[in-house]
């Protein structure tokens, strides 16, 4: 399967919002798909993800990220509201291949920093 592509990283201040955008042809048949992120000498962890049973969110980003997916765009999305410095990281989108809740592939990442 095709590698998904992210888009939609950059530089804003907290407080502020940035929305990701994850697409690849995987997406419309994928159970599972979601975003990781991972800062430097941290490792990767879960953000978001939507299951066949339910939307998972990490603690840290409960009432101010929101995942959604778009099967006829073939794209997931991350809108992030409030952002915090401690949400400086790489960010990934992660579609499970068919059939699998294990197996994924990942794209390339995208970079968010968040600074004054």
């Amino acid at each position: 399967q095709a590698q998904p592509v992210e888009s939609g990283g950059g530089l804003v201040q907290p407080g502020g919002s940035l929305t990701l955008s994850c697409t690849s042809p995987g997406i419309t048949s994928s159970p599972y798909v979601g975003w990781y992120r991972q800062s430097p000498g941290k490792q990767r962890e879960l953000v978001a993800q939507i299951t066949p049973f339910a939307i998972r969110y990490a603690d840290s980003v409960k009432d101010r990220f929101t995942i959604s997916r778009d099967n006829a765009e073939n794209a997931v999305y991350l809108q992030m509201d409030s952002l915090k410095l401690e949400d400086t990281a790489v960010y990934y989108c992660a579609v499970a291949r068919p059939g699998s809740s294990t197996s994924y592939n990942w794209g390339p990442g995208t970079q968010v920093t968040v600074s004054a």
